[in-house]
């Protein structure tokens, strides 16, 4: 069994800067460890010397606050208007600083005519909305948050929304006509309240970025808002936040950042858990001065009204100065249980094992799942939970596989003891397939079952029907991605037009959501694919 490292996921940063190296302004010191550290720029206070002698001084990348919303930037169906995002644009760049566009799709701060569409008309006008927009920025933005806030505040799943109402496949839509438009600029899902490694809504937005991630739908970053206050803390597991979405292969920037009372010790917190994973790549505090905040009640900044320095802005600059955290996690996890295979078929096999624990301070991040090779050992996938369903597997072939835990600052467990197993031939007249289905999220009256994994067998198939079992009591409420039909408790998912076609090996997905009774905690079962 050879110990295989996974390239590019999260990474120690290099040894502290040396102390004459310490710079006097926080993006500068940020700098040193190829960071950024950014502010929220309201155009209307360019005129305030005070206010842009400080953003000037202190910051290396701006974010418009409200100017390049969809209100601000099409008022009108067609009619575009950057007079003021223009204005904080160029006074961005005559200084030298990165610009972070925000945002391209939200269910917020849309002109009434947006407000007054739906369906395929209002799914067309987000397209033109996010072509017009970035056409006019091409080339010139850093990143794009492209879609913003699509999750529900509790429960995991979407927020219902005009967007949401168009199909649930918006989300990828705005990334892939983003892409087109740009492929230059970063593209960005950013959120509040996802910060907590803990809560349903972080696993929901984490579950769709390694949806996305794992079908090849263009997301480069997710954006952490942190507003942190007395409803919604900071949380030590902040870091495994962090670097399970790093995990996922995506840079993590803190987008909003700004901390009710402004705790030295909080904002400090912040700065280490993103210095600690080499996929954060910059912070943002929303708004230069506390006068300047959208929540200035709160003093959350780290420049009081009158453009003073607070002790949460030394503790800041401490932190980036330092260049690593002061404290760093060197203990791996204990090492899981052996996993257990069930469900296999000709390209899957669903996998259990006891969980690791975590004493190092940086949190479980979640695991990972080798094929033994020798000296090549593979990685076949990652999960945040002590279970997993594998894809993709070749029929017909003994697989020897092996799990290790992974903390938030990317230490690894030894490796658990291997379970053996082997694939189903597949194969036969026409082809065959596999269905593995994941449950996204759950709540008191509902889940989630993404993605239904259907994974073509040795042969090539033009078509595929997966039925399974819906429990007494629930009801679908949505999919997307299939042709969906229920007899009794039997529900069918056909294809859809565009995913019926699979190359030998190749998968698709689809996925639905169901309400059930409260208390009732069952789930669907018995998937076949035909």
């Amino acid at each position: 069994m050879v110990a295989v490292g996974v390239i590019g996921l999260v990474a120690p940063l290099v040894a502290s800067l040396p102390a004459e190296a310490a710079e006097t302004t926080l993006g500068a010191a940020a700098a040193q460890s190829g960071r950024y550290f950014g502010t929220a720029i309201n155009a209307s206070k360019l005129g305030e010397s005070a206010y842009t002698t400080i953003a000037n001084r202190e910051f290396n990348m701006v974010t418009a606050e409200n100017e390049m919303k969809i209100d601000a930037t099409e008022p009108n169906r067609g009619q575009f208007t950057f007079t003021n995002a223009d204005r904080v644009y160029n006074w961005a760049v005559q200084n030298g600083k990165q610009v972070r566009g925000h945002t391209l799709a939200w269910h917020s701060q849309q002109p009434g005519w947006m407000q007054s569409l739906s369906g395929s008309t209002l799914r067309q006008a987000m397209i033109d909305h996010i072509n017009g927009v970035m056409a006019h920025y091409k080339g010139k933005i850093y990143a794009w948050d492209v879609v913003n806030e699509a999750y529900a505040d509790s429960g995991g799943g979407r927020r219902d929304s005009n967007l949401q109402r168009t199909g649930n496949d918006w989300i990828e839509v705005a990334f892939r006509t983003a892409r087109t438009a740009d492929p230059a600029a970063k593209l960005c899902y950013n959120d509040y309240n996802i910060d907590n490694w803990t809560w349903e809504k972080t696993q929901g937005v984490y579950n769709m970025v390694r949806d996305f991630k794992s079908r090849g739908v263009p997301i480069d970053c997710v954006g952490l808002q942190a507003h942190f206050n007395s409803g919604s803390p900071y949380n030590s597991n902040f870091r495994t936040t962090i670097s399970s979405f790093a995990a996922l292969g995506v840079d993590v920037q803190i987008t909003e950042l700004d901390i009710q009372g402004a705790s030295a010790t909080t904002y400090a917190n912040v700065v280490n858990d993103c210095l600690a994973v080499a996929r954060c790549t910059g912070i943002t505090t929303w708004g230069v001065r506390d006068s300047d905040s959208w929540r200035s009640g709160d003093t959350p900044l780290l420049f009081d009204g009158n453009g003073n320095k607070k002790p949460a802005y030394t503790s800041v600059l401490n932190a980036l100065n330092g260049g690593t955290n002061p404290n760093p996690d060197t203990t791996p996890p204990s090492t899981p249980g052996t996993p257990a295979a069930s469900g296999v078929t000709s390209s899957g096999a669903s996998l259990t094992w006891t969980a690791s624990t975590d004493s190092g301070g940086s949190g479980l991040a979640g695991y990972n799942v080798y094929r033994e090779q020798g000296a090549t050992d593979t990685l076949l996938g990652q999960s945040s939970t002590n279970s997993t369903t594998l894809t993709g597997l070749t029929a017909a072939t003994q697989y020897q596989v092996y799990v290790r835990a992974r903390d938030g600052a990317n230490n690894l467990s030894t490796a658990s003891s291997t379970v053996t197993f082997t694939t189903t031939s597949g194969g036969g007249p026409g082809g065959s397939c596999a269905a593995a289905p994941t449950t996204q999220t759950q709540w008191q009256t509902g889940y989630v079952i993404e993605p239904v994994r259907v994974t073509a067998g040795t042969s090539a198939i033009s078509g595929w029907t997966v039925t399974f079992t819906l429990p007494a009591g629930h009801t679908i409420t949505g999919s997307w991605n299939t042709q969906l039909t229920v007899s009794g408790q039997t529900v069918t998912a056909r294809n859809a037009a565009h995913n019926g076609n699979l190359g030998a090996g190749g998968a698709t997905a689809f996925g639905f959501q169901v309400s059930r009774p409260g208390g009732d905690t069952s789930v669907p079962s018995g998937y076949t694919c035909a």
